[in-house]
């Protein structure tokens, strides 16, 4: 038997949560995906396949911002912004989609800001 890379085994973790999480028009899927350097959250309908809103640390709008935090800060930022994002386009309920990774860190830190800017989750 081969051992598993971290990713292969995290494809799995993340294979094993989607058959269960779902996101519809009603109530869209946040998705996270954190690399080394960066993270990346998107909120998706996956009954029409479209992507609703999105942030990431490598946005235009965060750069000047971001230059001097930690990643956990800068998770921070991009969980506030695509809470605001989300909200603008009418949406207020998702279903959270953690991509495999173990929900602390920078996981933990983009939930809770998307929490406190009005995502219900």
């Amino acid at each position: 038997m081969t051992k598993l890379s971290r990713k292969e085994q995290r494809l799995r973790r993340h294979a094993r949560v989607r058959k269960y999480i779902n996101g519809t028009s009603e109530r869209p899927r946040l998705a996270v995906f954190r690399s080394s350097a960066e993270i990346y959250a998107q909120v998706i309908d996956d009954v029409a396949g479209n992507t609703l809103a999105s942030a990431s640390t490598i946005d235009r709008s965060l750069t000047e911002q971001i230059k001097s935090l930690t990643k956990t800060e800068q998770s921070r930022l991009v969980g506030k912004l695509v809470a605001e994002r989300a909200k603008e386009k009418g949406i207020t309920q998702v279903v959270f989609d953690r991509g495999g990774f173990r929900y602390i860190g920078r996981v933990k830190a983009l939930a809770e800001a998307a929490r406190e800017a009005g995502l219900v989750f």
